[in-house]
């Protein structure tokens, strides 16, 4: 017994080290599993992170399991050990009959009898769990647990280490967002399992256009059995991408003959025994076609390539806007509020957000206009208001607050029509650049000191239907620029003004 308890504390003098050594993840959780696989005499550790949106397990790295298994299929978080997810330590004695695993037959295949799952805790959250299997029964013990319960710390450790040294290289996503919030399980297993390099150059090309329109994905992360023989497996398929955003399998293709042939025939049999999967064959011609249908390709190919990169994804925006949705309805239980849109960069943002508000709610709209160079420049208002707005509770809605200027000046403007409440609510927040402090009671995203388009933010008139939102460098822009009339010009109405824009 004193054997192995050395054993524990010398492994975990290990993976302390390990932990903080700045090496990537990958590495640090590679060097995790194999070690702990070693010190318990196991036949296979993994490290399994938890996406909260979708409720699964998401496979970060493994050691002593067989490819097949760790992609049998996603890991539902309600069906696969849940109490892990609740703070638990959840042991299994016998695999094959314990109705708490979710893949029993797969498990028992792969020679497990017995395992146990320990949750990984960051800053009073659940990010996912550590799992050890043994290929004999085994009654885990107390000093078992005590190790394993260390090892899942130091794993979250690393975890959070990796995380802290992207937030500090970016700036926050989102307004209000902690330092150490909840990770993104669906990129961190992303990263974990990118290939090195892929198998196909088509495979590098096809991910490098997900990465640059920031679409979710995971390479190879789940194998179809197709044939059998017995009890053993015969053939397999394994798709090359998941679009867990859309939840889209994509496999994809050479012009070879043969090869499609082969691979159409696959395809067949696994809609046939997996009628629910939703995949697609592409070649490289059907890439901006896919992308196109999902809400990423409409656009002409070369507005799109003058973004030099995404800053929010459709989905992200969807997410975010849904938030706030739900944030007015709450704080405005029994009431209904007017909602009071500035055109005309606010109609995307202003569309989809009443659609998720939960209460009656009116709207309208007023249009603003600026004369006066640069450095006098006034605000004059163009379209006011349709109705009055005394004793009602407004909701200014903006697509982006820079210098605050314009908003305060329609504030005041609003505030002496009597509301009974004022608030504003703004999708894009650019606090660096802000003279004027204004309120502002919902925020959707802080952004950069950066010139962005999209989601009805325009430059010139163009790039209002982009379906996210991106960042572009204008002729003449820089960041030191007075953004406070080209912004309100390209956005609002007004000619181009014949300095160079920000």
């Amino acid at each position: 017994m004193e054997k192995y308890i050395a054993t524990y504390y010398r492994v975990l003098e290990q993976l302390a080290r390990e932990a903080v050594s700045g090496d990537t993840l990958r590495d640090t959780l590679g060097t995790v599993v194999k070690k702990t696989a070693s010190a318990m005499k196991s036949s296979g550790c993994s490290v399994l992170l938890f996406d909260a949106e979708s409720r699964r397990l998401l496979h970060a790295v493994s050691h002593g399991l067989s490819d097949w298994y760790i992609r049998k299929g996603f890991l539902d978080a309600d069906k696969s050990l849940s109490d892990s997810l609740e703070g638990q330590v959840v042991t299994v004695l016998d695999v094959a009959t314990d109705p708490r695993v979710q893949y029993r037959e797969m498990a028992q295949r792969q020679g497990i009898a017995s395992m146990v799952s320990v949750p990984l805790r960051q800053r009073g959250n659940i990010i996912g769990a550590l799992r050890v299997y043994t290929n004999e029964q085994r009654h885990f013990s107390a000093d078992d647990i005590a190790f394993l319960t260390a090892v899942a710390d130091l794993t979250a450790v690393a975890v959070e280490n990796a995380q802290l040294h992207e937030q500090v290289a970016t700036i926050p996503r989102a307004a209000g967002d902690a330092m150490f919030s909840r990770p993104d399980a669906l990129r961190l297993a992303q990263d974990l399992t990118r290939p090195m390099p892929f198998a196909h150059p088509s495979e590098e090309e096809f991910a490098g256009l997900l990465d640059f329109y920031k679409i979710q994905w995971m390479y190879e992360p789940r194998s179809f059995p197709l044939e059998w023989d017995g009890d053993k497996v015969k053939e397999m398929f394994t798709p090359d991408f998941y679009l867990p955003e859309v939840d889209l399998y994509v496999e994809l293709t050479t012009m070879k003959q043969g090869l499609i042939r082969e691979k159409n025939r696959k395809l067949r049999r696994l809609k046939e025994l997996y009628p629910e999967i939703n995949i697609k064959l592409l070649n490289k011609r059907d890439y901006h076609r896919l992308l196109a249908k999902y809400g990423y390709g409409p656009l002409g190919r070369a507005e799109v390539q003058k973004v030099e990169r995404i800053l929010l994804t459709t989905s992200e925006i969807d997410r975010r806007v849904r938030q706030l949705g739900k944030a007015i309805s709450r704080d405005y239980t029994g009431r209904s509020p007017l909602l009071i849109g500035i055109l005309k960069g606010v109609v995307c943002f202003m569309s989809d957000l009443m659609r998720n508000i939960s209460l009656p709610v009116s709207v309208d709209y007023m249009a603003i206009s600026y004369y006066g160079d640069q450095e006098t420049e006034s605000v004059r208002i163009i379209k006011d208001l349709d109705r009055s707005i005394a004793g009602l509770d407004v909701i200014m809605i903006e697509d982006i607050v820079d210098t605050g200027m314009t908003l305060n000046y329609l504030l005041h403007y609003l505030t002496e029509r009597k509301p009974a409440s004022l608030e504003v609510c703004t999708l894009l927040d650019k606090r660096v650049r802000r003279l004027v402090d204004v309120p502002l009671k919902y925020i959707g995203f802080e952004v950069p000191d950066e010139f962005v388009v999209g989601y009805g933010l325009d430059y010139d008139g163009e790039f209002r239907n982009l379906p996210f939102i991106g960042v572009i460098t204008p002729t003449g822009f820089t960041k030191s620029t007075d953004r406070a009339s080209t912004t309100a010009s390209t956005r609002r109405g007004k000619k181009k003004p014949k300095k160079s824009p920000e």
